[in-house]
């Protein structure tokens, strides 16, 4: 939490101060030990290369993560919104008057998660929408269960709580992902074990004389490697959004005339 809670640009600079801080620190050491080029050269040089490939792996390990757990949320966008679109269908093939409180229960249910798409997942108001829909979802299903006891043989109410149950499994998982992030343990081993690997870079660069801009550039592209990685990990805010395009054009759609009319009473 202590790094999801910063903005992008308070992380950028703190990832961006701490790598180019331990980067200049280790230059510095470089020079001053310099004299000593003869003895120290080698060990460092096989120290740092061992430690950049360690570093590197963890730091790949991290953004594939990232990735699939972004590709993870896009997806479960698509899913939830197909499952509310096909229970707004199924719900206008319900009898009155459970027909008309349904279709009102699941539009103001797609807004509810629209709005959960907008907040930062554990903050107040995403917390406070999460309830709601919960309330919503306790709603929909007394409806769903009143259709169902003043039909119990017909097919309509059975294949409405069939998909209304898989709208609120899919929309459950999508909640959920929003969540599903790095550990602070994670990063911050990534994030030091990339300061360290970087100082002792430039601390063997400077005792050879040589290169010392080269690995203030590699220390830029792994601070922007970090900020992706975490930025990716961030679904409702920074550069790289989940975009919840499906479900605010479900909710549009959702705002048309029912395309079914509402059943004949049985007499």
């Amino acid at each position: 939490m202590l790094f999801f809670e910063l903005s992008s640009l308070e992380l950028g600079l703190l990832l961006f101060g701490a790598l180019l801080g331990a980067t200049g620190v280790g230059a510095l050491l470089g020079r001053r030990a310099r004299h000593r080029s003869e003895t120290l050269k080698e060990p460092f040089g096989v120290l740092q290369a061992a430690l950049l490939g360690v570093v590197g792996l963890l730091l790949a390990f991290g953004l594939s993560l990232a990735v699939s757990r972004y590709e993870d949320r896009r997806a479960n966008v698509v899913t939830a919104a197909n499952a509310i679109g096909t229970t707004y269908l199924r719900a206008q093939t319900l009898s009155e008057p459970m027909r008309s409180r349904s279709i009102a229960g699941l539009v103001d249910y797609t807004r509810n998660a629209v709005a959960i798409s907008e907040h930062v997942p554990g903050s107040t108001p995403a917390q406070a929408a999460v309830r709601r829909e919960a309330r919503i979802e306790r709603g929909l299903w007394a409806l769903a269960a009143e259709s169902l006891q003043r039909a119990p043989v017909a097919s309509a109410p059975k294949l409405y709580v069939e998909t209304l149950n898989e709208t609120f499994d899919a929309e459950t998982a999508r909640v959920v992902a929003l969540s599903n992030r790095v550990p602070t343990a994670v990063f911050i081993l990534e994030l030091a074990g990339a300061a360290i690997a970087l100082g002792l870079l430039a601390a063997y660069m400077a005792i050879a004389g040589r290169g010392e801009g080269a690995v203030i550039l590699a220390a830029v592209l792994v601070a922007f490697l970090l900020l992706v990685t975490s930025d990716l990990d961030r679904p409702t805010r920074g550069l790289i959004r989940v975009p919840d395009a499906p479900l605010t054009d479900q909710l549009a759609s959702m705002t048309e005339p029912p395309a079914a009319p509402a059943p004949a009473a049985r007499g």
